[in-house]
């Protein structure tokens, strides 16, 4: 670098690389290097803040720069305290080869990088402020760590490079409520536990700032702290003192370094965009690379990549990098902080190599299991300023688990109970908010109302916004969805967060349920407080609100505390199992996603629900005529009982089983198969149920779903309720209104759109079989797809030798029945049911179908195998379906699970690839400056509403979204179709 000396008007600007490191790794999901597996992802986060800082912060230019990292944990500060930083664990496995390439990058910048042995970075940016000023030049450090507020002042500011916030004297009294002239004295009294810097115990920052308010300075307080009133504090800080005074020597950083490079030598030099253009290049950095390219008018096609960044070998260690990561100061307000709590769970995920993903699933487990539960050092948070404490510690942690109590499983319409809160294993807390007395002797005072000893609600949400809304601050919780809902009707948002539910749905679907209370016993050994011992039971049930605050404390804290052990656990085995990107972009966009969808609503037309209601009825009461005809005597439809004694005791017709009760079974499938060999009471049965449930279900029942203030119906989007990926939805269930039949229009016609808007229909063309053509690799099916053909006429033309021009109609429904029956694994039996022929001739189709795609026989055949291998099948995404049962010596049993490792990747693979369209969806419609909104997903099918101006516009970017949504991840072989209509109801627009 240039020598320039430092002189008044200049601007010396000195980023704190360390926490660029940490903020880099932990804002972005694992990302490796495409041609040899390298990690990357601090590389590429570092890279792109620096160019961001460098082009976009709008500052002045600086005359002196350079990024400063620390050298090793080898401190004289160890000398002053021997525990100085012990709790810090080893750097993340893949986080420690991309040391010397942060290095590199920075130096590729044309920024000089520096570090020296024995100090810490801070040091160093403490040693060049102070030149800076005394030669009367302004300094910028970018950075946010607290250690650094100390210099404030005096020419010196800081940059906030995420928030883009400068920070001087006013904003570090702002939050810290005192000067950085004090800064040294409140962390010396208040301690750090990410450095294990011991501080005075009992002491946060809040209590040392209103104790250097009143005394002045350290030494002052410690002199006279027996004239201190409260004992505790008093006996903390008179057996402390020592204490204290060591750690103020900890925290104080040394401004008078012996530099190694002195402050002239930071001066600014020409860049060289080619050789960062070439680095990046190395990287495969593309979109940073065309972004810097374009910006200083290099010729990518020109620049040959830095043949050492091309490497596939992964880069060794540097002598010092484990000290390197392990030294590197975490900052209070941003992910850095999660760097000082990687505990020996993470250290068993970083040191298994060799081992299968089972075994160390059981290892992280154990290690997960090993750290009790306990209950009663939860803490129960009754006024503002103690809540104030527990945010103080979520921002030193840089994450915390929420959870949210409320009066109904609605979110649009429960109130808010109270909200937990859990920092680390058994440091958990319980914030009561709108608890009410229940009279009685239930609380001491009886009586109604409100019960003391509580924060209002509004309260409390201003105070936790600022951690809520944080993107430094990662939130945890066990289905996200319901609480991004319940705080967004409060005007609240939360961002970002992971999903505890989606974790383990991602690594563990099919091998059991996800609920909290089940995955506390299976991987953590922990029977968790039931709400039967919150509320009671029976006619003494409460409404969670007016339970005791005693008894709901421990029961929500725990709640929290179970979530945050067990995202501590999964978050290494996403890692270990390489199941990462799985979740981070199909499952974790989902409940923004979802609960936004959820609380637009659809509208209804009750009065059509309600003339449809009538027209089932009478049809009903016609079929029941018939039915009490043909069996010759009135009996009750709805009672299993009496029809099976009609079936089979009165008209003995075969196929008779019992029930463990002792009935006879009248469930849907028997009366199918009684249908399908000729028995037409069982068929007019089948068709009175139908209407039946049209009738309960959706005629009678929508009505009662409408919002009282919204005057729409909000279903519940239900995530990780089925093995493959596929969304269900309850209160109500539109994922299963019949499209097959008039009835089931008529449920849809009476969806429609606000006045002066249309609903759009999007619906995926016979994606299940464009799936299978690419999964497996059927020449013929993939062909038809990319040449547009019918493909159920193609099917039918190479099955039965007809040609596709003039085709019967039935010939054509034949071969669709068998093209969707095949991905269900379906058998002779239910293809002849479907088609009304003999399961003979049915045989034969699926036979004829086989010999004329092998192929489809050698996929299905081959993902068996590999199913009864490996206990699961995976989409095209790797989304792993597990069927733990599927070697089971039941061969009814091993067949059905068989069937069902055959969809799973089709149908799994179609699911996700709507996920995706979804999860982008938004962003697509604001970027071409349309209104449109999702409003819901069914299957392959999206709904919107859209202003009628907007309809043209809005249909191809929808349209576009969903059919490129495998990119970027994958090509598949076939295209993919969307069919996209817009019209007043929904029915209309399918």
């Amino acid at each position: 670098m240039p020598s320039r000396p430092v002189a008044k008007g200049d601007h010396v600007v000195l980023v704190d690389g360390s926490s660029y490191i940490f903020r880099a790794f932990h804002a972005l999901p694992p990302l490796t290097r495409p041609s040899d597996g390298l990690p990357v992802g601090a590389v590429s986060g570092f890279c792109n803040m620096l160019w961001k800082l460098l082009r976009d912060a709008g500052w002045v230019d600086p005359t002196h720069l350079a990024v400063i990292f620390d050298k090793s944990e080898a401190t004289f500060r160890k000398d002053v305290y021997a525990d100085y930083k012990a709790n810090r664990s080893e750097p993340p496995e893949d986080l420690i080869p991309q040391f010397p390439l942060i290095r590199n990058a920075t130096r590729a910048f044309s920024i000089p990088a520096l570090e020296q042995a024995g100090y810490e970075a801070d040091d160093l940016i403490a040693t060049y402020a102070r030149l800076a000023s005394e030669a009367g030049a302004e300094t910028t450090i970018v950075g946010s760590d607290k250690d650094l507020f100390q210099l404030v002042g005096g020419g010196v500011t800081m940059l906030d490079p995420v928030k883009d916030k400068r920070i001087g004297p006013d904003e570090v009294f702002e939050k810290f409520g005192v000067g950085p002239e004090k800064m040294i004295d409140l962390q010396a009294l208040a301690g750090d536990s990410v450095d294990n810097v011991p501080g005075v115990p009992g002491i946060g920052a809040k209590t040392a700032a209103q104790l250097l308010e009143e005394y002045g300075d350290l030494e002052t307080l410690l002199e006279r702290a027996h004239e201190i009133k409260q004992p505790k504090r008093r006996e903390n800080l008179i057996a402390n003192a020592e204490l204290a005074r060591i750690s103020k020597r900890l925290v104080t950083l040394d401004r008078h370094m012996t530099l190694d490079v002195p402050l002239e030598a930071l001066g600014v030099d020409e860049p060289n965009p080619t050789r960062l253009v070439a680095f990046l290049k190395a990287m495969e950095f593309n979109t940073l690379t065309r972004r810097v390219a374009e910006a200083t008018g290099v010729d990518i096609a020109a620049v040959t990549p830095d043949a050492e960044m091309m490497s596939t070998r992964r880069p060794a260690p540097s002598p010092s990098a484990e000290a390197d990561g392990a030294a590197l100061d975490a900052e209070p307000d941003s992910p850095a902080s999660r760097a000082g709590e990687i505990d020996r769970i993470e250290r068993a995920a970083a040191t298994a190599d060799g081992a299968t993903p089972q075994a160390l699933a059981e290892r992280l487990r154990a290690e997960a299991a090993a750290i009790a539960v306990d209950r009663g050092g939860y803490d129960v948070v009754r006024d503002a300023e103690r809540l104030a404490e527990w945010i103080a510690a979520i921002r030193e942690q840089g994450h915390v688990a929420i959870g949210l109590e409320a009066s109904s499983i609605d979110p649009m319409r429960a109130e808010l109970v109270g909200v937990s809160l859990a920092v680390a294993p058994g440091l958990a807390a319980y914030v009561p908010l709108g608890h009410v007395a229940a009279g009685g002797d239930l609380l001491s005072e009886g009586g109604a109302g409100p019960v003391e000893g509580q924060i209002p609600e509004a309260d409390a949400l201003t105070l936790l916004s600022d951690v809520l809304e944080d993107d430094s601050i990662l939130k945890i919780g066990h289905g996200v969805k319901f609480g991004l809902t319940l705080l967004a009707e409060r005007g609240r948002g939360v961002a970002p967060y992971d999903d505890v539910l989606l974790m383990s749905y991602v690594l563990d679907s099919g091998l059991g349920g996800q609920g909290l209370d089940e995955l506390a016993r299976r991987h953590l050994g922990h029977a968790m407080i039931t709400p039967d011992e919150v509320t009671g039971t029976g006619r003494a049930r409460l409404p969670l609100e007016q339970a005791p605050v005693d008894r709901v404390a421990p029961f929500a804290a725990e709640r929290a505390d179970v979530a945050l052990r067990l995202w501590r656990l999964f978050k290494q085995r996403l890692i270990a199992e390489r199941m990462t990107t799985v979740y981070e972009t199909l499952e974790r966009p989902m409940p923004a996603t979802l609960s936004v969808m959820e609380r637009r609503g659809i509208a209804i037309d009750r009065a059509m629900l309600s003339r449809l209601s009538g027209e089932l009825a009478q049809r009903m009461g016609a079929l029941e005529a018939e039915i009490h005809a043909r069996a010759g005597e009135p009996f009750n439809l709805g009672s299993p009982k009496q029809l099976g004694d009609i079936l089979f005791g009165k008209m003995g017709l075969p196929g008779a089983k019992k029930t463990k009760t002792g009935a006879w079974g009248t469930a849907a499938n028997v009366l199918e198969e009684l249908a399908a060999a000729g028995h037409d009471l069982p068929r007019l049965i089948l068709d009175w149920r139908q209407l039946s449930k049209l009738k309960s279900t959706y005629a009678d029942a929508l009505p009662t779903y409408l919002h009282p203030d919204t005057r729409r119906v909000h279903t519940n989007f239900q995530l990780a309720a089925t093995t493959t990926g596929r969304l269900s939805s309850t209160e109500p269930n539109i994922q299963n209104i019949p499209i097959r039949t008039e009835e089931g229009r008529k449920i849809r016609r009476a969806f429609v759109a606000e006045e002066g808007r249309k609903l759009i229909s999007a619906d995926y063309s016979q994606i299940e079989l464009r799936v299978l053509a690419h999964m497996a690799d059927i020449p013929q099916l993939r062909q038809a797809f990319a040449d547009g053909l019918d493909i159920h006429a193609m099917t039918a033309s190479e099955m039965f030798g007809v040609p596709v021009e003039g085709m019967p109609s039935d010939v054509r429904r034949r071969a669709k029945a068998i093209n969707f029956g095949i991905i269900y694994g379906i058998s002779a039996f239910g293809l002849a049911n479907q088609l009304s022929i003999g399961r003979e001739e049915a045989g034969l189709y699926i036979k004829t179908y086989f010999e004329r795609f092998p192929g489809i026989r050698d996929y299905m055949e081959a993902t068996k195998a590999a199913a009864r291998e490996d206990g699961y099948v995976t989409t095209i995404f790797g989304r792993k379906c597990h069927y733990p049962l599927i070697n089971a010596k039941n061969p009814a049993e091993r067949a059905n699970y068989e069937r069902a490792a055959i969809n799973a990747p089709i149908q799994g693979s179609a699911a996700d690839i709507i996920r995706r369209a979804m999860a982008r969806m938004e962003a697509a419609l604001s970027d071409a400056g349309l209104s449109a909104k999702m409003l819901l997903q069914v299957h392959d099918e999206l709904v919107f509403e859209a202003p009628d101006e907007e309809i043209e516009a809005t249909l191809p970017v929808v349209a576009r979204v969903m059919e490129q949504a495998p990119l970027p991840a994958l090509q598949l072989s076939v295209p993919l179709k969307v069919d996209a209509r817009a019209a007043t109801n929904w029915d209309e627009a399918h």
